[in-house]
């Protein structure tokens, strides 16, 4: 499979959650373990395209697809539009939560376009859990991410 870009070969038994390899073995523990039963969205991850909990997923199930995590989306010197409007609007606080949130962002400006409506938003993020936060600056950074995400040619037409 391609994990942000880089084609790996994963030697893992058929029980390994991709969660487990991406953090252990590949080390790439912006990818975090926050209930392991799909309930928090902190492992949020892409693959081929879609957001899926890294924590219910196995590795063999991602033979031939495209993986990518919170690392392979920017840098520190060029962060992804959604990770600036996540800095910009205050949408973190302790940052566990952040990088599932993140990719959910994601998704959410892929599917429902710049002009993403509140409660569109909100209603997407029913399966990613914050702990310290409201969820308004959040709502906001997805929001401002979904239009800096257009202005940046990064979205198509919604789905």
């Amino acid at each position: 499979m391609k994990v942000n870009g880089t084609e790996r070969a994963a030697d893992a038994p058929d029980h390994r959650l991709l969660v487990d390899w991406l953090r252990e073995d590949l080390g790439l523990t912006g990818t975090h373990v926050g209930c392991t039963t799909s309930q928090c969205g902190a492992c949020n991850v892409m693959v081929d395209g879609e957001v899926v909990k890294a924590c219910t997923v196995l590795v063999a199930s991602c033979a031939d697809s495209e993986v990518v995590t919170i690392e392979g989306l920017g840098t520190p010197e060029a962060l992804h539009p959604m990770q600036a409007a996540f800095r910009a609007a205050h949408g973190l606080q302790c940052g566990f939560c952040t990088p599932g949130m993140v990719m959910a962002g994601i998704a959410i400006a892929h599917a429902h376009g710049p002009d993403v409506p509140e409660a569109t938003i909100r209603h997407a993020l029913e399966g990613n859990l914050c702990r310290c936060t409201g969820y308004q600056n959040i709502v906001a950074a997805i929001r401002q991410g979904a239009r800096a995400m257009a202005e940046a040619g990064l979205l198509g037409e919604p789905a």
